[in-house]
This record gives C-alpha cells, sequence and structure tokens, in this order.
C-alpha cells in the first residue's frame, strides 16, 4: 500500500514514497531533481523504486511539465492523480474569491498545516509560509478556514529584479545581516528583511483577528534563509505539502 507524492514547483520537482496514503505513515525516502532533468527520471532516481499502490502530487508549473512527469510515471501501473483547489477539501475551507484559481501548492500546503494544528490536539490559527521562487504567507483561522494570504518575489526573483533594472548592480550572494556594509550583504539582506517583514505583519494581523497566537510553520527550499532572522517562534517544515498530499488521499479512498 505504498504512496508516491509528487510536488512539481517552477523550479525543481520533489518526490516522496511513504509506507501507506494516511496522515503520519512512514516516510521511506524521498528526493528532488532540477525541472531540466525531468525527462530521466525513469531510468535514474525512479528506477530502483518498487512500485507504488497510489499516487498524487501538486503541480505549479504549467502543464507541459505535468504531461512529460505523467511520460515518466509509466514506468509503474499507477493512475496520475493531480490536486485541484476546491471549495472545502482536508478540513480546510478556501476562502479565495475563485477557489479553483488558488495554487495548487498553496492549497496542500494549507491542508497540511492544518493537520499539524489538529494533531496538537489544540484549536489555533496558523500561518503558512513557503519560501521559494516565489513567497507565499498564507493565514489559517482557528476553525480551519483560509482567509487570504500574500504573494511576495522570492530571493533570486528580487536580485534579478535589481540588476536589470539598476545599472552594474551586480554582485556575489552575500548574507542576510542586520547592518550590511557590503552591496552582496545589502542585496540579501534587503530581501530577507522583506520578506521577513511581511511575515511578521501578517502575523501581528492574523492574531488581531482571531485573538490567538498563531503556528507559524515555513516550508520550502530557501526558508533556511529566513530562520535567523525572523523574530517569532517557528517550525520549519520540509514536508508540508506531502503532508497535505496524505491527508487528501487518505480522504479520497475513503469515498
Amino acid at each position: 500500500m505504498s504512496f508516491f507524492a509528487i510536488d512539481i514547483g517552477n523550479t525543481r520537482l520533489k518526490w516522496a514514497r511513504y509506507a501507506a496514503p494516511r496522515p503520519g505513515a512512514v516516510l521511506l525516502e524521498q528526493g528532488a531533481v532540477f525541472l531540466e532533468t525531468i525527462d530521466r527520471l525513469a531510468e535514474n532516481e525512479w528506477k530502483r523504486l518498487p512500485a507504488p499502490s497510489s499516487m498524487l502530487g501538486c503541480v505549479v508549473a504549467g502543464e507541459a511539465i505535468r504531461r512529460r512527469v505523467e511520460e515518466q510515471l509509466e514506468l509503474w501501473d499507477v493512475e496520475p492523480s493531480w490536486v485541484v483547489p476546491s471549495a472545502r477539501a482536508g478540513g480546510v475551507t478556501n476562502g479565495y474569491d475563485f477557489p479553483n484559481r488558488l495554487g495548487a501548492d498553496r492549497w496542500t500546503a494549507l491542508i497540511g498545516a492544518r493537520q499539524r494544528v489538529l494533531m496538537q490536539g489544540q484549536a489555533r490559527p496558523a500561518l503558512v509560509v513557503m519560501v521559494g521562487t516565489a513567497v507565499t504567507v498564507d493565514a489559517l483561522d482557528a476553525e480551519g478556514r483560509f482567509i487570504g494570504g500574500l504573494i511576495l518575489p522570492g530571493f533570486g526573483l528580487m536580485l534579478r529584479a535589481l540588476e536589470m533594472g539598476t545599472a552594474g548592480l551586480k554582485a556575489p550572494t552575500g548574507e542576510a545581516v542586520d547592518f550590511p556594509t557590503n552591496t552582496s550583504d545589502a542585496l540579501m539582506s534587503g530581501g530577507a528583511h522583506a520578506i521577513a517583514g511581511a511575515i511578521e505583519r501578517m502575523q501581528r494581523r492574523l492574531q488581531e483577528r482571531t485573538g490567538l497566537e498563531p503556528l507559524l510553520l515555513m516550508s520550502g527550499g530557501a526558508a533556511v534563509k529566513l530562520q535567523p532572522i525572523v523574530e517569532l517562534p517557528f517550525e520549519t517544515v520540509d514536508t508540508l505539502i506531502f503532508e497535505g498530499l496524505l491527508v487528501l488521499q487518505s480522504h479520497r479512498l475513503a469515498l
């Protein structure tokens, strides 16, 4: 009854194999590849894996990428299934103006976050931050309703925008520090503090709205760059989207 989860972002594809399609299942193995190499998954990373019993994924990279991944999945006799955001699923109510226009990755991460809240045994709001090519900061109230969120450019997009719009502003990647004294650190610190400020502002607004301290969850490949400067208690959860996929798959099989 092994379960295969796939998260196709704008830059990388991440995958994980679980012992069963249910929350809390044992993670057997996982991996990640850049999108440029996905056409070799069946002959490389996935070739040695046992065939899963079921599969569910979320994709934001577009239909062409999804079809290429489905070609690689032909390695096994498994039906590809993909997350489609809806008005309600996995204990989360979708408050987006047009629920099906919410990104599949954001929707799935919110479901994973709600599962974490429920596992802690106390109903409370949650702020879900994913730091990748773009940064999203999404708010869940204590009843599991998605009440809205932000989309910001990620570190790479910020730096490229500055390089394109400013003459001669090119520098190696720097560090996020309080008072930068060189251009590299100034660029990295500017991006990091902009993102951290958005997170802290949303956390404050969510606490004011709900009257409860939110659970702050951070995920994504670039989340590590924010860890030293975010002045709030938080948990880093690299598998948040996978956890949401486990919830969704368990509900699908229960129908």
